[in-house]
């Protein structure tokens, strides 16, 4: 396991062996799990890690990010949720009818 990976709460890659991780190759990876599941101290350390602009690149092309998540990411990053992938292919899901 690398020194950056060590960083993380243990709870986030629970289900893939985090000695096949690297922080570069598998960035999206990293940071949906953060987004999604992550603790503040992830948070902090992926804004550390990959700086701002680099996280906004990077989450803009998820594919799937709960909407809490989205939320977050484009406030702290000041972009319209509307250009982010996630939000556009969850407007292409259609819903249960609730009566």
């Amino acid at each position: 396991m690398t020194d950056e990976l060590s960083n993380f709460s243990p709870n986030l890659f629970w289900d893939v062996d985090i000695n096949d991780l690297d922080m570069q190759k598998h960035a999206a990876f990293i940071v949906a799990r953060v987004l999604d599941y992550g603790m503040m101290q992830d948070w902090i350390f992926i804004k550390s890690y990959y700086g701002l602009e680099q996280l906004r690149e990077i989450a803009l092309n998820i594919k799937s990010m709960e909407r809490e998540s989205l939320s977050f990411i484009s406030t702290i990053t000041n972009t319209p949720q509307n250009q982010f992938r996630c939000y556009k292919l969850l407007q292409s899901k259609h819903t249960h009818w609730y009566f």
